[in-house]
């Protein structure tokens, strides 16, 4: 008997099956174990003609067959992916496996076939695409997600067990999450609402975890070699990505190897647009031409193809996987993502004196290496299960500006080196009905700030001030934690823990001559205690739950010592004195399912926000404006000065109408203002930044064999300028006078199994050509967007 994918036709393995007797057969209910690679198992040949076969995946439909049924199938068994489930297994929310039933927190998984279907150009897209993750961007080649109005450095990226977030990553709007590859990722969970108790610092707003392909052993003695390549076209950008993947496993010995490549041309935006925005937004009338002896601006001859924005980006990742005996493992993982230069395109349309001001503004290569080696370990007395996770990471990044007509380039370089080491353990007491998880964790941040000055008039580089304390920085934690499930009764279970976490920051200035700063080091010191408490309900067909979690951010360097020019006459100055911002977090969720046919799940939630780290105008040597880069500039610092509450929904429905057609639907709301800054009380709230309108996304799904197709909107709700934060992180000059108008976009996609071997992908994203803008991004999104894919898998 060989199970099948209903939709690519390809193997599935690992599926459990379980043989059930009709009445009076001894024994009623018979394990008969799992698919192998190749999807097949054999089936005994003493089998009553009316026993029923139980197929079971987490990642597909529960399924039960006659076994009359299974020969007129020509023992061949299709299983129909589970995409819409309000019971998950969900690895992250205590790093070992738990039915997201019993989890009192709102989780979204993302799987492997429902990243493969939707085509994703990057990871900040496959976020975006689940429909319950707001990304903002200010350049083709970015990705910021916000997380219940959390975003940057607010929230956590966690690749296999390993925390991304380092000393350097900033508090506007980021895009480090485009250099995970999303083609060889396996899941992503996302974990809304503090998580500070497992994942420590950073979890304000929630953390997005993804999980890698692994390799696959062998179970038939033999060595098994499969693979998977795809090669995707796409009209918005021009762009073009090809990926492969090879797996080879033995019995104990396993090898993955993966390789993408990714190249986006200059992006091209909707031409038809919505009475509400003004004529020549977003358009892009002129650029500046860098010729070999000077700067010249000319006309773009299509005011729609936002020149420059394209890039170019590579991924490689090799596990190798040693699995000695069934209780223990080691896994060697290794992971490489680079790019090339990448424009920032917001940066260069601004004016100055009515003319562009800038003919170079780019980031350069940003390099990520990991290096992982990972043990899994079971069945001792003081724990069932364990994970030791050590890794090292390289990070790289710069920052490369030149004004228009000026003959000096400005150059500041980024190296970040990352320590990492974590243990996680699991133990199960008294029958399952207590489960105690308890770990350390350590991760140090060394860091390297460089910046050079660099023309064709001068034949060596010359001085320039850094981004950071050019002396060096060393940011260090570590932490303890330990949490405790309790199952008094089948249908009920409570959770609750703790964490203790300690951090040190230490950053020098060496060279203090361009500024003058009235300190030469930078010393802190903070720790903090998190926790959780929570209780679910979960008796068929409902889940009930409710939360309370505390949330803990250090300041990290781009906090405390960060020297930058924020926007036109706004210079960024370090602040030694900051200290660490929380949140208090309190969330109900209730949930229920009709008959297996229909899901409804809605989650509300209320965060008290303590002590936010926000930008704030200030005085630097006495004086609130200096001469920056020949512009006197207001002097500001980040500063703990606000108090605030952050409060919102989401709701997400499914409907298997039939065995074909789906119904699925989810929208979130979101609402925050600040209630006072510092000690002092507002009179009126005020709006607070990084709060997105309205948005989610609906549709329809067509499922048959060999085949599936979707028809989907995703949408915006108006966000008016009224609630605009006044710090302007929400970029209000890249909006309309009248604020973010809401919009919406027809999405239709179709993948068709050609064979067992070949599959072929096609849709249509914002099939009418609309021109609108995400809110808070600086750059238009896509127009009509035609892609093609192909996809072979041996």
């Amino acid at each position: 008997m060989r199970i099948l994918d209903e939709v690519l036709l390809s193997p599935v393995s690992e599926v459990s099956i379980k043989i059930i007797n009709p009445p009076g057969i001894i024994p009623e209910e018979i394990l008969l174990g799992q698919s192998d690679l190749a999807g097949r198992i054999d089936l005994p040949d003493t089998l009553s003609p009316f026993s029923v076969l139980e197929f079971k995946h987490p990642n597909y439909q529960d399924q039960r067959i006659g076994l009359e049924q299974v020969a007129s199938q020509a023992n061949q068994i299709f299983l129909k992916e589970a995409i819409y489930s309000l019971n998950d297994v969900v690895l992250s929310a205590s790093k070992y496996q738990n039915q997201s039933e019993e989890i009192p927190q709102q989780i979204q998984v993302i799987k492997a076939q429902e990243i493969q279907f939707q085509n994703p150009l990057t990871s900040a897209e496959l976020l975006e695409q689940g429909g319950q993750v707001f990304v903002q961007r200010s350049q083709q080649g970015g990705g910021s997600p916000n997380l219940r109005g959390f975003e940057a450095n607010k929230v956590l990226l966690v690749i296999d067990g390993v925390r991304m977030n380092n000393a350097i990553y900033r508090s506007g709007h980021l895009q480090n999450v485009i250099t995970i590859d999303p083609e060889i990722i396996e899941r992503t969970e996302v974990l809304f609402g503090p998580s500070s108790t497992i994942y420590g610092s950073d979890a304000l707003g929630g953390v997005m975890h993804f999980y890698t392909k692994s390799p696959t052993l062998s179970s038939t003695g033999q060595v098994k070699v499969s693979g998977n390549g795809s090669i995707r076209f796409g009209s918005a950008s021009r762009s073009f990505n090809v990926h492969g993947d090879v797996s080879v496993g033995g019995a104990k010995w396993g090898s993955l190897s993966s390789l993408s490549f990714s190249s986006f041309g200059d992006l091209r935006v909707g031409e038809n647009y919505p009475e509400v925005y003004p004529a020549g937004f977003g358009e892009r009338d002129s650029f500046v031409v860098v010729l070999p002896d000077r700067d010249t601006i000319v006309a773009n001859p299509d005011v729609y193809q936002m020149t420059p924005s394209g890039y170019e980006q590579w991924d490689f990742l090799q596990k190798i996987l040693f699995v000695p005996n069934d209780r223990l493992s080691h896994t060697l993982n290794i992971q490489v993502s680079n790019s090339s230069n990448v424009p920032r395109f917001d940066r260069l349309t601004r004016l100055r004196n009515g003319r562009l001001r800038h003919a170079e503004w780019y980031y350069g290569p940003q390099l990520r290496i990991m290096g992982t080696y990972q043990l899994k370990h079971q069945e001792t007395r003081i724990y069932d299960q364990l994970t030791v996770t050590a890794a090292i990471q390289h990070i790289e990044e710069s920052r490369h500006t030149r004004d228009f007509q000026s003959p000096n380039l400005e150059n500041r370089l980024e190296r970040v080196r990352v320590y990492s080491v974590n243990a996680d353990a699991r133990k199960s007491l008294f029958k399952e009905a207590l489960i105690l998880g308890y770990g350390l964790e350590y991760a140090g941040n060394q860091v390297l700030s460089d910046a050079f000055l660099s023309s064709p008039n001068f034949p060596e580089d010359r001085p320039l001030d850094t981004r950071y304390p050019d002396g060096g920085t060393y940011m260090g934690s570590a932490a303890a934690y330990a949490t405790l499930e309790y199952r008094p009764k089948h249908d009920w279970t409570l959770v609750g823990g703790f964490r203790f976490t300690d951090v040190i920051l230490n950053s020098s200035i060496v060279d203090n001559s361009f500024y003058e700063f009235p300190f030469t080091s930078i010393h802190q010191h903070h720790a903090a205690l998190s926790g959780n408490l929570g209780i679910t309900y979960h008796g068929q067909p409902w889940k009930i739950a409710a939360q309370f979690a505390t949330g803990f951010r250090a300041p990290n360097l781009d906090d405390v010592a960060k020297i930058f020019d924020s926007g036109d006459a706004v210079i960024v100055v370090p602040n030694p004195d900051l200290t660490p911002e929380y949140t208090y977090n309190f969330e109900v969720t209730v949930g229920r399912t009709f008959a297996e046919k229909v899901g409804l799940e809605a989650t509300g939630f209320y965060t008290i926000y303590d002590q936010a780290i926000i930008l704030q105008p200030t005085t630097f040597n006495g004086q609130d404006s200096i001469l920056y880069q020949g512009v006197l500039s207001e002097v500001k610092a980040n500063t703990n000065a606000q108090q605030a509450f952050i409060a919102g929904a989401n709701f997400h429905a499914f409907w298997h109408i039939t065995g074909r057609w789906d119904l699925f639907q989810t929208v979130t709301y979101t609402a925050g203002s600040i209630t006072s800054l510092g000690d002092d009380p507002l009179e009126s709230v005020i709006p607070m930044d990084h709060i997105p309108p309205v948005f989610g996304r609906f549709g329809l799904k067509y499922h048959a064999k060999g085949f599936e197709g979707s028809c989907s909107v995703a949408y915006q709700g108006w966000k008016r300028v009224e609630n605009y934060s006044e710090r302007d992180l929400d970029n209000i000059e890249y909006a309309t006078p009248a604020g973010s108008p809401a919009w919406w976009t027809l999405n239709l996609k179709a993948s068709y199994a050609v064979s067992s071997f070949l599959n072929v992908q096609a849709g249509v994203e914002n099939l009418l050509d609309r021109h609108y803008r995400v809110h808070s991004s600086r750059i238009s999104a896509p127009g009509r967007n035609i892609y093609l894919t192909l996809r072979g898998h041996f």
